[in-house]
């Protein structure tokens, strides 16, 4: 395993390759967030049997700068900062998997005539923050009453920071971000490694309100334009629904569509070695 850093737009981004000797065409993951990190998704280095596996913090959080400058915080630098990370590393021929915000960067970066990418995996998409919105006033409605009201009364009056909304929140992430019970020891140790106003900035202040500068972005109607083999993945409890997940994969002309039946939205966590035997069948089923 090899890792260092790469000078982007803005600063340094922290990066790791797995397997760095193998020959098969690599697998670059982005991560989820926005301002999030790599932290959570190590165990993705299991794919690196005959590939290159490289997994990095995107600027702004993980072991990556952390500049104090807000016009950086913008999909358009993001998708800049993925053709670095490509070029830095002499990545020709790329395989992308893409997790939750990282669907929505992959999907950027692919739309904006990058060449040399032979697959994409969208995983827990978000492709549509509309869509993304009202999905998870959906999933809002499959919770207890008293849940719904702290969390619609607290976003109404913008008090989203009391103990009262964190906990109401805590039971949303129990049902929607990850099933496991209790929720493994050494992941909350990654929170550390976010950038809160990052995701502020650029989301807002909670999965169910968009306001920050994502707040229009919606790609399905260039998912036709997708040629290459893409694997959308979402668990059955995920807040990327499977009917949405479902819907953009109907849309790609080469998609296909797998739901992970025991996880929310990190089913990389939650079935771990289920996703990642369906990650590595589609992987090598591309040529």
């Amino acid at each position: 395993m090899k890792e260092g850093f790469i000078e982007v737009s803005g600063g340094k981004v922290w990066y790791q390759i797995h397997n760095e000797e193998a020959k098969g065409i690599p697998l670059l993951v982005l991560h989820g967030g926005p301002g999030s990190s790599s932290f959570s998704m190590q165990g993705l280095s299991e794919l690196a049997i005959d590939r290159r596996v490289i997994i990095f913090d995107q600027l702004g959080c993980g072991r990556s700068d952390r500049p104090n400058d807000d016009s950086l915080w913008i999909l358009e630098r993001f998708v800049q900062e993925v053709a670095q990370v490509r070029e830095s590393l002499g990545l020709e021929d790329v395989h992308i998997l893409g997790h939750s915000w990282g669907t929505t960067l992959a999907a950027a970066y692919y739309l904006s005539g990058a060449l040399g990418i032979k697959s994409i995996i969208f995983s827990s998409p978000c492709l549509s923050a509309p869509l993304w919105q009202e999905d998870q006033k959906k999933n809002l409605k499959k919770l207890p009453r008293e849940i719904q009201d702290i969390i619609a009364i607290s976003e109404e009056n913008e008090t989203t920071d009391t103990p009262e909304y964190l906990k109401a929140i805590e039971v949303f992430n129990n049902h929607f971000v990850c099933r496991l019970n209790p929720y493994p020891e050494h992941l909350k140790k990654g929170k550390s490694y976010r950038n809160p106003h990052v995701y502020q900035l650029m989301w807002g202040p909670s999965e169910f309100t968009v306001k920050g500068n994502l707040k229009s972005f919606d790609c399905t109607g260039d998912l036709s334009q997708i040629q290459i083999p893409t694997l959308y993945t979402c668990g059955k409890f995920d807040e990327a629904t499977p009917e949405s997940t479902e819907y953009f994969s109907s849309l790609t002309p080469n998609g296909k569509f797998h739901v992970f039946e025991n996880s929310a939205h990190m089913a990389y966590i939650e079935e771990p070695e289920e996703y990642l035997t369906v990650m590595n069948e589609f992987l090598k089923s591309i040529h």
